[in-house]
């Protein structure tokens, strides 16, 4: 079923959904996985992201994100401005994906935290977004849930006990995705979920023998 924002877009500044909207909601999703703002950002644009990003402002609409604005900030196109301003260090540049979605970044940043991650998404239009990779490990999430990341060791009954700790906070998982690079390996495994999960239970999951990291996006409010 279609709803009022797949018939009228977002509100936003403009000129376009997908490479302005979607953009800023790229950056603001790397920002979100990092935890902080981020200090330095490489940002890699793919197909129609770089060839017509400029026009549209692709480049400071991701900027813009990555500064934590919204898509009807009327600031964003002087995020470079900002960002400078700020302090964080921009290299923009085209990049060339094989079978890669037109409207593709590639955004390797590092935060005030000093984490550094490496997140690539897809604008898919009307302002929506598809998250695709992290840290080269392949993902699908949309940000339209709570969503928790979690890397950990491919472990018997691992999974059992993460999801233990969501039910003993009282979160709901709607989607759950894994994804591991080799039996015995490593694993990402993503939480979307309908309530937003406590500081508290994110500290008990990141305590789990065998967890080695997790990332929490929360969704932005309606």
């Amino acid at each position: 079923m279609l709803d009022i924002f797949d018939i009228l877009g977002p509100v936003m500044v403009g000129p376009s959904s997908s490479h302005t909207a979607g953009a800023v909601r790229i950056g603001r999703m790397a920002r979100a996985l990092l935890g902080c703002q981020p200090v330095e950002a490489d940002i890699g644009l793919h197909g129609s992201f770089a060839e017509t990003g400029k026009g549209h402002g692709t480049d400071r609409a991701i900027v813009a994100g990555l500064l934590g604005m919204e898509p009807d900030n009327l600031d964003i196109p002087r995020s470079f401005e900002i960002a400078r301003q700020q302090g964080m260090e921009l290299c923009i540049h085209p990049i060339q994906l094989r079978e890669a979605h037109p409207n593709t970044a590639v955004l390797k940043v590092r935060g005030t935290n000093g984490r550094a991650m490496v997140l690539r998404a897809v604008s898919v239009g009307g302002g929506r977004i598809r998250v695709e990779e992290i840290d080269g490990t392949a993902v699908h999430f949309a940000g339209d849930y709570h969503t928790l990341v979690v890397r950990h060791k491919d472990i018997p009954g691992e999974l059992s006990v993460l999801t233990r700790e969501l039910s003993n906070a009282k979160v709901n998982i709607a989607n759950m995705s894994l994804n591991r690079s080799r039996r015995g390996g490593d694993v990402l495994t993503v939480f979307e979920v309908d309530q937003k999960i406590p500081p508290v239970a994110r500290q008990l999951i990141a305590e789990i023998p065998g967890v080695e990291g997790l990332t929490y996006y929360e969704k932005e409010d309606a």
